[in-house]
């Protein structure tokens, strides 16, 4: 199943910087590993914001859902989650 999540991480203005850094870290750590198991298939910054628009690509909305929490920034996350299906008029067979 396709979703289409809008992540927008509002860190806390008063969080130690090396926390920060460190959940960033971790954060792409997870993210990187993620996309190459096939389940974060896109990933775009939108710009002027800390935020991303992000294609995942998994088997559930409970799948979904236990990905997510894994985030290390997942706390300090506002979320939106539109789940997608292919469009009939679409040229293309594959997406990705």
């Amino acid at each position: 199943m396709l979703f289409h999540v809008k992540m927008t991480v509002k860190l806390p203005v008063d969080m130690d910087p090396q926390v920060a850094a460190r959940l960033k870290a971790d954060e792409k750590e997870l993210a990187q590993r993620l996309q190459r198991e096939g389940k974060w298939r896109h990933l775009w910054r939108i710009a002027g914001h800390y935020a991303n628009f992000s294609v995942f690509d998994v088997d559930s909305v409970e799948a979904l859902h236990d990905t997510l929490m894994l985030l290390p920034l997942f706390p300090y996350m506002d979320i939106e989650v539109t789940g997608l299906c292919r469009h009939p008029s679409s040229i293309h067979e594959d997406d990705r």
